[in-house]
């Protein structure tokens, strides 16, 4: 398979089941880039945190019909029609909370940073995790002549992700992950920001149990909903008894083959 043959793959699993490292590959193997949730909050988060506002956001609130007020109410309020900046602001209301991020805020999210991107040529990471996410993307796909060549889903066992979980570590600027043993930060710092990693305050086994079940409830019928879409499924062991660069390479194209494999059987 050539790199032009892609325009965009799903890579899911369960938090901490290894899906980095073979977002990494797909990365080096079709040209793409990596389009995380993660990343898309810090964004818009930081586009609205350079704005300087500094009073409360309860103002763009409608108590009375739980809901923000309108786009055009809010750019008055602010003194600006940035739409990132509006957006930064919606995701901060929740973020500043507490509060679990409604779909549709995610969603809004996500399409302003696909549509960066022309719709093409993505890693999506973290993106859909709910059914209503995952319907929000065919729509999304199929209004811009896009679509989703394949689903990779990385499998692990929970016992191992926690094991492995409370070794990792992120970095509190570009949040690129890191892991103790199998990923470990030179002198503990990114290697990109040169920034001190750290362990992420929600990497208790108690939280990390807490997002195995989140995942089970959630994502995997955001993911049946795909497949039932015929959108294939590739499966990758997020476990490897030898883990080296080419051992994940290796079993990440193996299994990219392999679905291929069948749709031409089919």
């Amino acid at each position: 398979m050539k790199p032009e043959d892609i325009t965009n793959i799903i890579v899911t699993g369960k938090s901490g089941a290894g899906k980095q490292p073979r977002i990494d590959v797909l990365v080096e193997e079709f040209n793409l880039e990596q389009l995380s949730t993660g990343d898309i909050f810090r964004f818009y988060l930081k586009k609205f945190n350079e704005y300087n506002y500094s009073d409360s956001l309860d103002v763009f609130w409608d108590e009375d019909n739980n809901r923000f007020i309108s786009d055009e109410e809010i750019s008055n309020e602010l003194g600006t029609d940035n739409p990132d900046v509006i957006l930064g602001l919606k995701a901060k209301y929740f973020v500043d909370r507490g509060l679990f991020v409604p779909d549709y805020i995610t969603n809004a999210l996500f399409e302003s940073a696909f549509a960066k991107k022309n719709y093409r040529k993505q890693v999506l990471d973290g993106y859909p995790r709910t059914l209503d996410q995952s319907k929000f993307l065919l729509e999304l796909l199929e209004k811009h002549n896009s679509k989703v060549d394949f689903i990779l889903l990385v499998d692990n066992s929970d016992e191992r992700i926690i094991e492995r979980t409370v070794n990792r570590r992120i970095c509190p600027k570009c949040g690129r992950v890191y892991h103790l043993i199998y990923k470990p930060p030179k002198d503990g710092r990114c290697e990109v920001c040169g920034v001190e990693v750290i362990q992420r305050s929600d990497d208790t086994e108690e939280k990390i149990r807490s997002r195995l079940q989140e995942f089970r409830e959630k994502t995997l019928p955001a993911i049946n909903y795909l497949k039932e879409k015929e959108i294939p499924m590739a499966t990758v062991p997020g476990h490897l008894e030898e883990f080296t660069p080419e051992n994940v390479r290796k079993s990440v194209m193996d299994a990219i083959e392999k679905i291929y494999s069948e749709i031409s059987i089919e």
